[in-house]
């Protein structure tokens, strides 16, 4: 378990949070306004129900001169309600504001982050930031601060109004309301502590069980299914422990909170009942200061109520603030990318991955315009890098990239990715049907273009034995289809897209023989007229190839065309030997 956070810590997720509070400047003050003003109709509510009470008990008066005083009070119970009813709505409007707004930032820095990124982060204490965390800053700030102001105000208003009347029963007033911050303090001292902890279990446990999911397969394989439920089941008991924890402290405030408010209310009671006892006080003001005296301990009570929604909000501010610290590569220049399919040159590039992992050391090659080039290499030589520093998802540390002569960072970015179509090694399907996994590609596909990158990919005679055809749903990640076919689909999704530089990153692995060479008798047209860029492992796609450049450790140990690297007895002839001695 990670060691409890520090108070610089703290201090510094407490100030993150204040920063957000300009934003929310107006409808915090709405909201504080309405409180308030609720609070202090207890003055006027208090006042009607004292001399009702006092004409009852003193003067002995008959109901019906009783009638108008106490009609006098349904609009002010119903004035209080609709500003109760007001400030929540105007506060819950704010907090939801704001958690729209958090989250879009979030979302955003995390995607200009990148994938590179993100492939070092774990997956489940992100998503548990993204929903749960942002979920404790919208309560903090649409009920605890909402509160914590009302109770700044309500209270000492009331003790202005009481103190004329009656200065004994306000000074006890005076002295007993700090007693009820006193011991919130000393209790929430120690139970933020114990909030951190629990927020880092959850994160711990969210991030276990992304993972548990994510790996049943092989855990079943592995026949290590059993002792993964018992690791999450431990993990999970800790955290039942520490939720435990936090609970049997806030109970324990919640009874403090209220013995310290009942013995103040039962301490003015007395003084107030023996001074009535002794003629030293009417009856009217005593009733009036009684009746004042719960709710102005109320507003105490209720930020004892909300005040574990700071520790939350603490806790998660810890989780997001160093995500959003984390410096984002800068954004792009405006120029317009090239129309038509580009020439890239890739200019000694140099890149390591956060762990210190090398993956690019030197790298430069070129790419030619309207050619096929494929990228050779054992795993880890730095294929699938260098589409990824294509398409923007990483920067170089040195080194540059050039698109038709001009450098890559100087592109408008969103005008990039529009002229770049990608079959990634894993490609992504979502749960809908083939049609519209197909149209992400080109919202305005009809049909028949559907059916011409289908039969382009060799994707189409499987589609059309699916239950419905192109309509058919499929389940999320493309449950339902094999590796092969889906493979094929985000084949047909980029071929579809029509742009003139492709991206494929070992489109044809997950194919056997015979798919793979009908898919490749299939390319050769389509491919005509485009940039490629194709990462080959599988080494009977290089057919397609016009230069072929071998990485090795990222760097280009030798290049050329398929022909003449074959026969130089290099690098590729001994990938080739490795695959059975020719291209398979």
């Amino acid at each position: 378990m990670s060691p409890p956070p520090t108070p610089s810590r703290d201090s510094r997720a407490q100030a993150w949070l204040k920063g957000f509070i300009p934003e929310l400047r107006r409808p915090l003050r709405q909201a504080v306004a309405l409180g308030s003003v609720s609070g202090l109709l207890v003055v006027a509510q208090a006042a009607l129900l004292a001399h009702v009470g006092a004409a009852a008990v003193e003067h002995r008066a008959p109901l019906r001169q009783a009638w108008p005083w106490l009609l006098a009070l349904l609009p002010v119970f119903a004035l209080r309600f609709a500003l109760v009813r007001a400030a929540e709505r105007v506060a819950f409007r704010a907090g939801a504001s704001l958690r729209q707004r958090l989250r879009k930032r979030l979302l955003e820095h995390v995607q200009r982050l990148g994938p590179l990124w993100l492939r070092a982060q774990q997956r489940g204490d992100l998503l548990n930031s993204l929903v749960n965390g942002i979920e404790a800053l919208e309560a903090y700030f649409a009920r605890y601060l909402p509160t914590a102001r009302v109770t700044a105000l309500v209270p000492a208003a009331i003790l202005l109004v009481v103190f004329p009347v009656d200065w004994i029963s306000g000074l006890v007033l005076l002295l007993t309301a700090p007693l009820i911050p006193l011991f919130m303090w000393l209790i929430g001292r120690g139970a933020e502590d114990m909030n951190q902890q629990q927020w880092q279990l959850l994160a711990r446990l969210s991030a276990r069980f992304l993972d548990t999911l994510q790996g049943l397969v092989s855990l079943k394989l592995l026949g290590a299914g059993r002792r993964e439920a018992q690791v999450v089941e431990q993990v999970s008991e800790q955290y039942r422990a520490a939720t435990m924890r936090v609970l049997r402290v806030a109970f324990l405030s919640s009874v403090v909170l209220e013995f310290l408010s009942t013995v103040s209310i039962a301490l003015v009671a007395v003084l107030i009942g023996f001074r009535l006892m002794w003629g030293q006080m009417h009856f009217e003001q005593g009733f009036f200061v009684l009746l004042l005296a719960p709710e102005y301990y109320a507003p105490l009570r209720a930020l004892g109520g909300v005040y574990h929604l700071r520790m939350d909000a603490i806790g998660a501010a810890q989780r997001i603030q160093p995500v959003l610290d984390v410096e984002a590569p800068p954004r792009r220049g405006g120029a317009a990318p090239p129309p038509q399919a580009p020439a890239l040159r890739f200019e000694e590039l140099h890149f390591a991955y956060d762990d210190g992992r090398g993956a690019l050391r030197g790298c430069s090659f070129e790419a030619g315009a309207g050619k096929v080039t494929a990228l050779v290499g054992a795993s880890g030589s730095g294929k699938s890098t260098l589409l990824g520093l294509l398409l923007g998802l990483g920067r170089p540390q040195r080194g540059r990239i050039l698109v038709s002569g001009v450098e890559l960072d100087e592109l408008d970015e969103q005008a990039w990715l529009q002229r770049i179509a990608v079959v990634p090694q894993r490609p992504h399907l979502f749960a809908a049907s083939v049609a519209d996994n197909l149209r992400l590609a080109r919202p305005d596909a009809d049909v028949a273009a559907l059916r011409r990158a289908a039969r382009a990919a060799a994707a189409e005679e499987f589609i059309d034995a699916l239950p419905q055809g192109f309509d058919t749903l499929l389940g999320e990640r493309g449950a339902g289809l094999s590796g092969g076919q889906a493979q094929r689909l985000a084949l047909a999704r980029a071929l579809l897209r029509d742009s003139p530089l492709l991206l494929l990153d070992e489109a044809t692995a997950s194919l056997d023989a015979q798919a793979q060479q009908q898919v490749i008798e299939s390319l050769r047209e389509e491919l005509r007229g485009r940039t490629v860029l194709m990462a080959a492992h599988r080494l009977r796609t290089l057919e397609l190839a016009d230069h072929v450049v071998v990485l090795d450790s990222g760097r280009v140990v030798e290049q050329g065309s398929l022909t003449q690297l074959a026969a130089a007895g290099g690098a590729l002839a001994r990938l080739l030997r490795e695959q059975q001695g020719g291209v398979t």
